[in-house]
């Protein structure tokens, strides 16, 4: 319970009494729990979504679709304290700056309290593609699933960021807390419960869940599990380690990736050769 406080404490605003000490152990642990937290905060944005949706239709009109999802984005962020977006602006910051040499200097601007132009390019085109893939999936009636198996992958990818073998970035902070605490082991089975809470939440689907929802939702958490993992490779190639800026802009990177798969619609040749 203990890591499970812990987890919810690093990566959400709910007010948890935390431990008295946090060693890298006990971070490791914590990590290694970040999909739950995604659960759980997918489950109440997927409740705001629905309700949303309902109580903003109007009579003989398609109910609104795009005003949820924003609400819906609004309330992962608000849950967050909006640090996972600074993490991305941050980090946006520090790959734009192609003229500056070194990566001590890179990591030097990301530290920065400052938000530059390309932080704020990545922040609004994250967001926005986001609002727009779960608009798309609530149009097609599998909006809850979309957010909720999004909400997984997203802290999923920080689980995995945070496996063996990763150096943290500076001696302090987030990074040098968490960088390679998560065992091997742990991660792979965070994975596979993540798969199988996505296929469950699909299979289970108020709205008519199928096998064909269920490998959509397995789908998108394995080829976001892939994104994340190339954009550890990248960032850590880059800058030779990892810090919680990278791992912020990890999670909403994950998120955008997941809820785009998810909004993706087969074209119609391709319906016709499967027989559906």
């Amino acid at each position: 319970m203990l890591a499970v406080r812990t987890a919810f404490t690093l990566l959400t605003v709910l007010p948890l009494r935390g431990p008295e000490r946090l060693d890298r152990r006990l971070a490791g642990r914590a990590m290694t729990l970040a999909p739950l937290v995604g659960l759980v905060l997918g489950l109440v944005t997927a409740v705001v979504v629905v309700t949303m949706r309902v109580t903003t239709g109007t009579p003989g009109h398609r109910n609104q679709s795009l005003l949820p999802a924003a609400v819906g984005i609004a309330v992962l962020a608000l849950a967050t304290r909006g640090l996972h977006l600074d993490g991305l602006a941050d980090l946006g910051d520090g790959i734009g700056a192609r003229r500056v040499r070194g990566r001590e200097r890179a990591l030097e601007i990301m530290r920065e309290s400052t938000i530059g132009a390309f932080g704020v390019i990545s922040v609004v085109f994250v967001v926005l593609l986001q609002v727009t893939a779960l608009s798309a999936a609530v149009t097609a009636h599998r909006g809850t699933v979309s957010i909720l198996v999004a909400a997984m992958t997203g802290r999923l990818a920080a689980t995995l960021a945070c496996a063996a073998g990763t150096p943290p970035a500076q001696p302090d902070g987030l990074g040098a807390l968490v960088a390679g605490t998560v065992r091997t082991r742990d991660a792979a089975l965070a994975f596979v419960g993540v798969c199988a809470l996505a296929a469950l939440a699909s299979r289970l689907d108020f709205d008519g869940g199928d096998v064909g929802r269920a490998l959509r939702a397995v789908v998108a958490v394995c080829v976001g599990t892939a994104f994340s993992l190339a954009l550890r490779r990248y960032l850590t190639s880059r800058f030779g380690s990892l810090s919680g800026d990278m791992l912020g802009g990890i999670i909403e990177l994950t998120t955008m990736v997941t809820l785009i798969v998810m909004a993706m619609t087969l074209p119609t040749p391709a319906l016709r050769f499967l027989g559906q």
